[in-house]
């Protein structure tokens, strides 16, 4: 019988390292029947299982976006909920590469909007939101004005490294629309 991966996520080391997380990706990119059971993790009681889970789906879904575009209404409404900031930035980091909807990808925008509209942002969460925005601008789905207006907030964030990639993406949507 296999291995039960909520065991195998539970296991780490450190609680915030990735333990056996590729042992997990790598199994489920060699039985794609076991991506429901990974999924399930994601609602772990525990919060490190969370986030070893979210991080393995994320993997899969560069490899393989179609197997996670079944999931993608069932991450707009479980998901997008979560203040767990390591869901967060892989759901955001998960919707540049998935395939959706108009109604889907207004979901997922709007969902950016909000993590971006004020500076009590986790920073990873914020530097992902922000590349996604930006890309959802650049495809032409987003108001490069309303995009300007989001990443100027995110230029007050506590954090250097958010202030410099909000400078960066401005300076690049800046030289697109001139």
């Amino acid at each position: 019988m296999p291995e039960n991966f909520s065991d195998m996520l539970a296991v780490g080391g450190k609680s915030n390292s990735l333990g056996r997380t590729n042992e997990v990706i790598d199994t489920v990119l060699s039985d794609q029947q076991r991506l429901d059971e990974l999924y399930a993790c994601v609602s772990s009681d525990d919060a490190w299982i969370r986030m070893r889970a979210i991080d393995a789906i994320e993997k899969v879904c560069r490899q393989h976006p179609e197997w996670i575009k079944p999931y993608i209404d069932t991450f707009q409404n479980e998901l997008s909920i979560s203040k767990q900031p390591s869901i967060q930035w892989h759901l955001a980091q998960m919707y540049i590469e998935l395939d959706m909807s108009e109604s889907q990808k207004n979901i997922a925008i709007d969902w950016l909007k909000s993590l971006l509209s004020d500076t009590d942002v986790d920073w990873i969460v914020s530097a992902n939101a922000m590349k996604t925005l930006v890309q959802f601008t650049h495809d032409g789905l987003v108001d490069t004005n309303t995009t300007f207006d989001l990443l100027r907030i995110q230029q007050g964030h506590k954090s250097k490294s958010v202030v410099k990639k909000a400078n960066g993406f401005l300076h690049e949507l800046s030289s697109h629309t001139s």
